[in-house]
């Protein structure tokens, strides 16, 4: 029989019987979890096709809205059930349930979620931020073991919760804004989990985002995060199932005061905390180690069944030129494009300034010349996470100068003038940007040595014999710190060098 004759008789078939019928049919059959579909199965096709209906179905009545939930359930292995009067569906696992109220003609009432002692109420109509929602919550309790063991995961969330913020209580006064904590905070800008939406941190952000948010108070600017979660491990780790930290001040010698972690305030768990971050960060190796020591934790690929990250390997790191990983980074975010044989040369177009082109010197894979994508750093203790927070600010601070220097324009559009600089990596956290001289034919360069995320050392270098740019190192090192800019920095000391050019 041709496909076409076929489709004309299940036409004939069903075509007297009501759409709500059909739909009762489809669900019978499909009367379990839809996992993502795989290549060689046979029903694949077919669990694909229903994912894709079901998200284009828009519920408009109470029958379509409970149809909904439970598939939604059902995508994440929850159970779903109905109650008798059809205008509530509960959707439960061992650990926690969600309560949908519903009125007659589908609208939603209120959500509850109730786990382990808590009670919140959210509003949630939109079905794929609920079922994001959804999959929060059972990531909650992604830890092996029973169902006590995952409580005890829990436990220990919730206490590290508790710490992160009382420590985000320090130091904070009345009028300190948000901007402030985010770039001095202990542990950045805390946002507290509610429901199924995880804790999370915001610990840097650029002084174009700042100006952003100034200017349009309402667009939502925000800088890198992190959300605080748990995950299982494949070893043990000794997790406090109680809050540890002392009180809102610190020790005498400025480090934070916490309880012994004792036998009866902790537990060996197949787990450990982690911060997880939207899109995998460049880090420097020297950065990695710095983290390692202090969490005492060496692998940062807690689980492997969690490796999605290309470039990192199940049982360790694999490095790679660290500007390289910046740059790729960096036009993903940009312009979404693979360009992995990038030649490094990259054209920058700014007001009033002759358009420059920058060569990304990536250097090698040596010493702190190399790095690798961090998606998620993983840790026991939450004494660790203020000093993780400063050296992820140190190293987001970093890569924000050399990535101003990347532009999604690869090819040169016209034959305008052009400003040439060549950025080289020097070690740890300083690099070079080489150009020639405006007036003399010689090489000059300009050193920038990024200390901390907020302490940044800047020195001009020229031949002796050439004349001055009139642009002091202190000049250039409020201008970097003011933009966090390459090309506007090098704008700026070119206008110099061409006030000096002409009165003389």
């Amino acid at each position: 029989t041709s496909t076409n004759a076929l489709m004309e008789r299940l036409h004939l078939k069903y075509q007297q019987k009501p759409w709500s019928e059909t739909l009762k049919l489809v669900h019978f059959c499909m009367d379990k979890p839809l996992q993502r579909p795989d290549s060689n199965a046979p029903d694949g096709p077919l669990l694909s096709c229903m994912e894709k209906i079901q998200r284009a179905l828009h519920a408009k009545s109470l029958f379509s809205v409970m149809n909904r939930l439970e598939s939604l359930s059902k995508q994440k292995g929850l159970s779903a059930h109905v109650s008798p009067s059809g205008t509530a569906c509960y959707i439960t696992s061992s650990m926690f349930y969600l309560e949908v109220q519903l009125e007659k003609d589908g609208e939603v009432m209120d959500v509850k979620l109730a786990h382990l002692g808590e009670d919140p109420v959210v509003k949630m109509k939109n079905y794929d931020a609920f079922g994001k929602s959804l999959e929060d919550l059972s990531n909650l309790y992604q830890i092996p073991g029973n169902s006590e063991m995952k409580a005890k995961g829990y436990f220990a969330l919730q206490a590290l919760e508790k710490d992160l913020y009382s420590m985000s209580l320090l130091d904070r006064t009345q009028d300190v804004n948000r901007v402030t904590e985010v770039l001095h905070g202990k542990v950045g800008h805390l946002v507290p989990r509610t429901g199924a939406t995880p804790m999370n941190i915001e610990f840097y952000i650029s002084p174009y985002q700042v100006l952003e948010a100034e200017l349009n108070p309402d667009s939502q600017v925000c800088g890198t995060k992190a959300v605080v979660a748990v995950e299982g491990t494949d070893t043990l780790h000794k997790l406090p199932l109680s809050p540890l930290f002392v009180d809102s001040h610190a020790g005498e010698d400025g480090h934070l005061a916490f309880l012994p972690l004792t036998d009866e305030l902790s537990m060996d768990l197949p787990a450990a905390f982690v911060l997880k971050f939207h899109q995998p960060i460049p880090m420097s190796s020297s950065s990695i180690e710095e983290i390692q020591r202090l969490t005492g934790i060496h692998n940062l690929n807690t689980n492997k069944k969690n490796h999605l990250i290309p470039g990192i390997q199940i049982t360790g790191l694999k490095l790679a030129p660290l500007y390289e990983l910046i740059v790729q980074s960096t036009l993903q975010e940009k312009c979404s494009e693979d360009l992995s044989t990038h030649k490094f040369c990259f054209f920058v177009s700014l007001p009033d300034c002759p358009k420059h082109c920058y060569f990304i010197n990536k250097g090698s894979e040596k010493s702190d010349l190399a790095g690798a994508l961090i998606s998620k750093i993983p840790f026991s203790h939450p004494k660790c996470v203020p000093g993780v927070i400063e050296i992820l600010r140190h190293q987001v601070a970093y890569n924000s100068l050399i990535s101003s220097c990347v532009s999604e324009k690869h090819m040169n559009e016209d034959d305008s003038e052009l400003l040439y600089f060549e950025v080289v990596p020097h070690k740890n956290t300083s690099f070079s940007v080489f150009f020639l001289h405006p007036v003399k034919e010689n090489l000059a360069c300009v050193i920038i040595d990024v200390i901390t995320s907020r302490e940044v050392q800047c020195r001009l270098h020229l031949n002796p014999q050439d004349p001055t740019l009139n642009s002091s190192d202190d000049f250039i090192t409020r201008a970097v710190k003011r933009c966090m800019s390459v090309p506007v920095v090098m704008r700026a000391i070119f206008r110099n060098a061409a006030k000096v050019k002409a009165e003389s």
